[in-house]
């Protein structure tokens, strides 16, 4: 089984615990982890002392705060091989959580983004409270949407999945129950009594004595322009209906968006469109194994982390420069069959 310090995992009566535990990285993914958290969801599957398994973070910040993506720069600069396997045994994990045979409770209290959202937003009771902050940020490193979000994020009330992914944007603890990312609110200050509970109590027990209503949910005020401008076919016609909404609102998406990988932008768009007509997850993690895969190959993700968060000068020269410079074929190919390299999970994408 494997081992590290970056995960914690304990028996507290009936519940199984486990905690990401890297707080000054915000709890940042690592292989290791990845690893030693399905190795041992894999092993309570079959404890029958296990009633219910619980995912925290420690430290104060959040849950998690996605991958480690400088490891993943660096990688991607030598080949990408051991980027893939964390893609690989990452994806693999999501879908574990997806079809976990126990309850499987996450806190998302905190920053959650990325991969904390992979970790979380499968499990069966997903909790998030006042602090919350969820986002799937993957387009501002020149990457798309993935751990399954990409699936959410399609399945999204309108077309604010759309407006998340293209814009990166985050959302609170009522945009995230809004748009299907979260379940139940509980509040800060009962956040410990909650999860000190299901060492004893059922999760519906839990819920029952420490959830509350939940906070409004900002996007649904803006449904309108967001279903009118992102329900476009391309990202080009996406920009037009933004700009002549002629909103601060929009005007403030639009040049969000123009900041993203032109590349990504459109094969983000594409991975949504696709993912509307996926009937499981299998199918969607499929399709983003194939991407980001693809992805690795390609110059926008390593520049786009050198941006964010290796030089930090926030300047990524993104290659092409303009939307105007990616072809229908660039697109497609990030969808291309990977002969000897797929994930597997065996629903089939055929080359579709």
């Amino acid at each position: 089984m494997a081992t590290t310090t970056d995960v914690l995992m304990a028996r507290d009566g009936r519940a199984g615990r486990i905690m990401l535990n890297r707080p000054r990285a915000l709890n940042a993914l690592t292989h290791g982890m990845l690893l030693a958290v399905r190795d041992r969801l894999t092993a309570w599957a079959e404890d029958d002392g296990i009633a219910t398994v619980v995912l925290t973070g420690t430290g104060e910040r959040g849950l998690c705060a996605g991958a480690d993506i400088r490891a993943l720069h660096d990688d991607a600069k030598l080949g990408g091989a051991g980027a893939r396997a964390f893609f690989r045994d990452e994806y693999l994990t999501n879908h574990l959580i997806s079809r976990y045979p126990k309850p499987y409770v996450a806190v998302m209290d905190g920053i959650t983004m990325g991969g904390g959202v992979g970790l979380s937003v499968h499990g069966s009771v997903r909790v998030v409270s006042e602090r919350t902050t969820v986002a799937m940020p993957e387009t501002r490193i020149g990457l798309v949407p993935d751990v399954g979000g990409s699936l959410l994020l399609a399945r999204a009330p309108g077309e604010l999945g759309t407006h998340l992914a293209l814009t990166a944007a985050s959302m609170g603890p009522g945009d995230a129950l809004l748009c299907g990312f979260a379940d139940h609110f509980v509040p800060g200050t009962a956040l410990a009594a909650f999860t000190a509970a299901l060492s004893t109590a059922t999760p519906a027990e839990a819920l029952a004595a420490h959830a509350t209503e939940a906070p409004a949910a900002g996007l649904a005020a803006h449904r309108e322009w967001i279903d009118r401008c992102y329900a476009a076919d391309t990202v080009e016609e996406v920009l037009d209906r933004l700009d002549a909404e002629g909103t601060p609102e929009a005007k403030e998406a639009a040049e969000q968006i123009r900041a993203k990988s032109p590349t990504m932008l459109k094969v983000t768009l594409a991975a949504l469109r696709r993912a509307r007509t996926h009937h499981a997850l299998a199918e969607t993690l499929d399709q983003e194994y194939r991407i980001s895969c693809t992805a690795l190959t390609t110059p926008d993700l390593v520049e786009g982390i050198r941006a964010q968060v290796v030089d930090k000068d926030r300047n990524p020269r993104w290659h092409p420069a303009d939307l105007a410079g990616v072809t229908d074929a660039q697109v497609a190919a990030f969808f291309a069959p990977r002969p000897g390299d797929e994930l597997g999970l065996g629903l089939g994408l055929g080359g579709s």
